[in-house]
């Protein structure tokens, strides 16, 4: 063969050959992009969008302010994937094939967008930020390489970690940096950290998650590395105050370390090294744990369990409201200004402590069930998407998130739990980065 047959042989071969994976300057575009996101979406908390002057959980303000920037930014990454991928119809049904469960609660979100709407009820938002941002994470986080998983799970490590130390900091100085506010109004009376994540029962939530996905062998860290956050995380905790948490760690930790212990010992495979570490941890605590309740560090903690506020009454009130709307009104959805009055007049003021009993009263029967249904089949398609041991922060999310109003209102804690999962426990290294909107073809 000539050397010009050849070169028409190779160019030919090229010009049959599509592009299977985006350049390397997009790779690492969309890599720091996705960096960028989950930094936004776990480090951006009301109460710190108040202080860079954004009412973000008030009322008043423009409804922009209202969206969190972590939705804003999950759109134009996601559009920027349609328009590099040539064609957004393939680009939406290749996200529709590779996570559908997150399409259709990205769908649900837009549809209970268009409820509250027609309704003029309140909280349009909430549907963005709780539904649509969780479903578009999981979909731009779709089949990414090695490099871009373990960037975005340092930034998940480095957000939790200054979480810590930032609740830790607050507690010894009794200073809340960015607490929750409600048109910049903070709640005085509760003296409970805040850090990073604004609410305390969410940051409570995150943390218990995040202990026991360490607990089970989630993230990429050498053992010291592993024991010391578990044990910043587990002090951390008892400073957000959150009764449900600390009990939902202690309980679900403790039998799973009488497992894992009994299946080593079972074994016969019992490190002589991690043998003296933990024969000396367990000589420690009883002493670290008395040393701590001495100086008073369990004392917010007690008061919580002691009294809570009024808490406790308030999960028997809420159920009470049922009995005051017809279940023909219940079924479609009652009217949010009549939900809004009986609400007062049972002293509910604060919130209703529970997310599916929440949607019952403020979108109806309909609206919850489809709501569940897509939420369940959401998490079963993260916990698909990740390897073995994934069941325990979901067992712990699935019980926490029904202690109080969670994912029934405005939050980012779904998206945040779900990019948590993903990056924690990968399923497969990733040679190539293959974007959510472009699936990659086979050379013909």
């Amino acid at each position: 063969m000539t050397r010009a047959c050849r070169s028409a042989a190779t160019a030919g071969s090229v010009r049959r050959t599509p592009q299977a994976f985006p350049l390397p300057s997009l790779v690492g575009f969309e890599s720091w992009a996705l960096v960028a996101l989950a930094l936004v979406t776990w480090g951006l908390s009301g109460g710190m969008l108040w202080v860079l002057g954004i009412n973000y959980d008030g009322i008043t303000g423009s409804a922009a302010q209202k969206v969190h920037p972590a939705s804003y930014l999950a759109v134009l990454l996601f559009g920027w994937t349609m328009l590099r991928s040539g064609n957004p119809v393939i680009a939406v049904a290749a996200a529709g094939e590779r996570r559908p469960a997150s399409v259709l609660l990205c769908l649900v979100g837009f549809g209970l967008l268009a409820f509250i709407a027609s309704r003029n009820g309140t909280g349009l938002a909430g549907s963005i930020d709780t539904y649509v941002l969780t479903g578009l994470v999981v979909i731009l986080m779709a089949d990414r390489d090695a490099i871009t998983m373990r960037r975005v799970e340092i930034a998940v490590h480095a957000v939790m970690v200054t979480n810590a130390l930032l609740g830790l900091f607050e507690f010894a100085s009794g200073q809340r940096f960015f607490p929750f506010r409600m048109d910049g109004q903070a709640f005085d009376t509760d003296t409970r950290s805040a850090a990073l994540q604004g609410h305390p029962l969410s940051n409570a939530t995150l943390t218990a998650c995040y202990i026991l996905a360490l607990f089970n062998g989630g993230g990429r860290l050498r053992p010291t590395t592993r024991a010391g956050f578990i044990v910043l995380q587990l002090v951390a905790l008892i400073t957000f105050g959150g009764r449900s948490a600390t009990v939902v760690t202690l309980a679900f930790g403790s039998v799973f370390a009488v497992v894992a212990l009994n299946r080593a010992l079972r074994n016969g495979r019992v490190p002589l090294l991690g043998a003296a570490i933990a024969a000396f941890g367990l000589t420690m605590v009883p002493i670290v744990v008395g040393g701590l309740a001495v100086g008073g560090f369990f004392d917010a903690l007690l008061e919580r369990f002691v009294s809570d506020g009024g808490s406790a009454n308030a999960r028997v009130e809420m159920l009470a409201i049922f009995d005051a709307i017809p279940f023909r009104d219940l079924l479609v959805g009652p009217d949010p200004s009549v939900v809004d009055t009986l609400r007062r007049m049972y002293g509910l003021e604060w919130g209703i402590e529970n997310p599916v009993v929440r949607s019952l009263l403020y979108n109806g029967v309909a609206m919850t069930v489809l709501l569940i249904v897509a939420i369940a089949l959401f998490l079963y398609e993260v916990a698909r998407q990740c390897r073995h041991g994934v069941f325990l922060p979901i067992l712990a999310f699935v019980v926490l998130i029904n202690t109080f109003e969670s994912i029934g209102g405005k939050t980012t804690m779904l998206a945040k739990f779900a990019l948590m999962l993903l990056v924690l426990y990968p399923r497969r290294p990733v040679t190539a980065s293959a974007s959510p909107a472009s699936p990659s073809r086979a050379p013909r």
